[in-house]
């Protein structure tokens, strides 16, 4: 079912709701909902349905759905599963734009409970659904609570500028009671649960539109619609809303049986990685870090660079914010000459040096005019893109003026100001977010934020490029490749193999040793043993005079090990010289992800590799492989390191868009593929695939 933006502004502000199954007895779950939309001061029409009462909370109370005078823009369904579907039926019939069912038992609860989901649905006919087992949604840009969760007793709910859209109900609360006690502000917020038709994506796509959102955070479970999630999230980067999402399940292996070595270094959550860096998705990756993220983007501000500035009055405490930045790769000079002369010119008797950062010059808190002319001196200069303001103990004692000191040099500056409230002061933090400065209370909150602005500042750039000549491949078998057979795959798209023969027998991988050198590699080859090295099916550095002996002591070893012949066996030549990579796809519901590494027998121990989705209908530019490359930790071994000689690393990045070709081109028709080790010989001498492992899904 698409999405109808009525159906789903309706749903987030309608004029009218039906709640069914209220009760009288407003301490109940299911006498909240009522109870929560009348504190919170909901200004339309509110009709109780039970037909056990009279009046509910001074409202007149319905019998059915039948009865309503009007067909309600939305329903709040507090029936448990086994008559949820009724009362859905009835409220479709009525022309209801959206249903919200709170009831659990449903598609989390076993094969009885994914059927009851499907009856709800059909039931559900035009009209959309949120949830179910959802606890509902919260519009606090215009005051409407269509919710049971308990957060709601609050006195004060916030409007903010951030929506939260979550997978887990109970989360809409935590998320609500912890920003109301930070003083942080929400546009909406949203729990999706059970998804049975409207889902994150959905919600993604509205905000986008939401005049009131500045930020979107998602608490993911996982992506139901991949193609719906990149069109939102490209719909959110083209408003300018930054998508803060929390992941969980990132212990996932995704590799319980993998075939090869990417699909185990790959893993369900870099997939999850590469999917949110191509759509420019900022990924939390602790809880604490989904509001401290969308607090501080939801203030608009550009970080250009990472040179930051720390002003403190408490050394302790400026050491800490600058430690943690620096481990992140941000910088704190010392003051240029010009600002340090400022800065000294703010009071008789300060220090007569400034050269170090954190700067320290005894103002915070104090005087809160020293503040505000501190802080616009380091703000004015050329030499800082972000101020972060150490907020001491001495401003227990005048909060406000403090705030307000720091407040006040917002306007005249488009760069980030943060607050590192030092001593435990809810109170001072809360009032600093009123004001519209980020205040943490943990040094690493502040790195967390500056990193969100910086990576929303400067997205990365994802191209793509034609995926080239269709490429003739009919010919070959589907399932699992043999190694002689994958290796003349890759080989059609333009990786090269290393010089081999493909033989028979003991006899005949004698005959051709002599070709190809003194020693030689000798591998089986098999469409169905994936790993030949641990069933003794790999000899390298095999004198040429040895080959006969040595297939069949390998065809013995292979059959004590697997109870099977080999199909063939391999006689490559011997490479030396080169350094060993991993080039791999893996293939899962997400897409397609190219995987590049350092390679060999330890390629999982070592796991350094660089991830990249593959474009959908296109290919990686090499400017995106060159990229992935140099983001190896051992990128220096391919790069002269101690007078090693330069690799060829042109050759090995037209290799890694080889395979994105490969991947375009043959889709989901190729499950998975690699080359490990690939050998990436030095400068102007290529590389070489040494072995091959493909799998191709089976023809219809």
């Amino acid at each position: 079912m698409v999405a109808s933006n009525d159906a789903i502004s309706r749903l987030l502000k309608p004029r009218s709701v039906a709640v069914i199954g209220a009760s009288a007895d407003l301490t109940k779950t299911s006498g909240r909902p009522v109870a929560y939309l009348q504190k919170h001061g909901f200004a339309g029409a509110i009709y109780p349905v039970n037909p056990k009462a009279d009046t509910i909370a001074g409202l007149h109370c319905y019998p059915d759905v039948g009865s309503l005078p009007q067909a309600p823009d939305v329903a709040l369904v507090l029936l448990g599963a086994e008559r949820a579907h009724t009362v859905v039926s009835d409220l479709s019939a009525r022309g209801t734009a959206a249903a919200i069912v709170l009831a659990s038992g449903y598609a989390e609860a076993g094969d009885q409970g994914r059927q009851r989901q499907h009856e709800l649905l059909e039931a559900a006919g035009g009209m959309r659904l949120l949830g179910p087992n959802t606890i509902g949604l919260v519009n606090l840009s215009d005051r409407i609570t269509l919710s049971a969760s308990g957060a709601l007793e609050s006195d004060e709910l916030l409007p903010g500028g951030i929506a939260v859209v979550s997978q887990s109900g109970g989360i809409l609360g935590s998320l609500l009671s912890r920003g109301a006690a930070r003083g942080i502000g929400f546009s909406k917020l949203i729990s999706t649960s059970n998804e049975a038709d409207l889902d994150l994506a959905d919600f993604v796509n509205h905000l986008a539109d939401d005049e009131a959102t500045r930020v979107i955070a998602l608490y993911m479970e996982s992506i139901r619609d991949v193609a719906k999630f990149r069109a939102a999230a490209a719909k959110a980067a083209r408003a300018g809303k930054p998508l803060v999402v929390f992941k969980i399940g990132r212990s996932e292996s995704g590799a319980q049986a993998a075939a090869s070595h990417t699909g185990a270094l790959a893993g369900a959550d870099r997939m999850y990685d590469a999917l949110f860096r191509e759509v420019g998705a900022i990924r939390a990756r602790d809880f604490a870090d989904l509001l401290d993220l969308p607090a501080a983007l939801a203030t608009e501000r550009r970080l250009e660079g990472k040179r930051v500035a720390i002003l403190t009055s408490t050394g302790g405490a400026g050491t800490l914010v600058a430690d943690s930045l620096g481990v992140a790769g941000f910088e704190a000079p010392a003051p240029d000459a010009a600002t340090a002369d400022k800065l000294r010119a703010l009071q008789a008797g300060g220090p007569s040096v400034l050269d170090r950062n954190p700067i320290d010059v005894t103002l915070a808190g104090l005087q809160p005019q020293l503040l505000r002319r501190g802080l616009a001196a380091l703000l004015e200069s050329m030499s800082y893109d972000a101020v972060v303001v150490i907020v001491g103990s001495s401003a227990l004692a005048m909060p406000d003026l403090v705030a307000d000191a720091i407040r006040d040099c917002l306007p005249s500056t488009s760069k980030p100001v943060l607050a590192y409230v030092s001593p435990h002061a809810p109170a001072v933090a809360s009032l600093l977010n009123r004001h519209g400065v980020p205040a943490f209370s943990a040094p690493e909150s502040c790195t967390v934020a500056l990193q969100g602005l910086f990576a929303h500042s400067h997205p990365p750039l994802v191209t793509r490029v034609d995926a080239g000549p269709v490429v003739r491949i009919d010919d070959l078998p589907s399932g699992s490749l043999n190694e002689a057979e994958a290796k003349s795959l890759f080989a059609r798209f333009g990786v090269q193999g290393v010089r081999e023969h493909a033989v028979a027998d003991a006899q005949q991988a004698a005959e051709m040793a002599g070709t190809l050198g003194d020693k030689v590699v000798l591998k089986i080859l098999s469409r169905t043993i994936t790993h030949k090295t641990e069933v003794g099916g790999v000899a390298v550095a095999v004198p040429s005079a040895q080959v006969a002996a040595r297939v069949q002591q390998m065809e013995r070893d292979v059959r004590t090990a697997t109870g099977d012949a080999p199909e063939g066996y391999l006689v490559q030549e011997m490479v030396s010289g080169g350094t060993e990579l991993i080039l791999g796809l893996h293939r899962d519901a997400l897409g397609a992800a190219l995987l590049v590494g350092m390679g060999g027998v330890t390629a999982e121990l070592i796991n350094d590799s660089v991830l990249r989705m593959v474009p959908p209908g296109g290919a990686l530019t090499r400017d995106e492989a060159t990229a992935m490359v140099r983001e190896l930790k051992t990128w220096p071994l391919l790069d002269s390191y101690r007078g090693r000689p330069a690799a060829d690393v042109d050759a090995l990045v037209d290799a890694i868009v080889a395979f994105s070709r490969m991947a375009s081109q043959m889709g989901a028709g190729l499950e998975t593929a690699e080359i490990n080790p690939l050998f990436v010989l030095p400068k102007g001498m290529g590389v070489r695939a040494a072995d091959g492992v493909a799998v191709l899904r089976a023809k219809t």
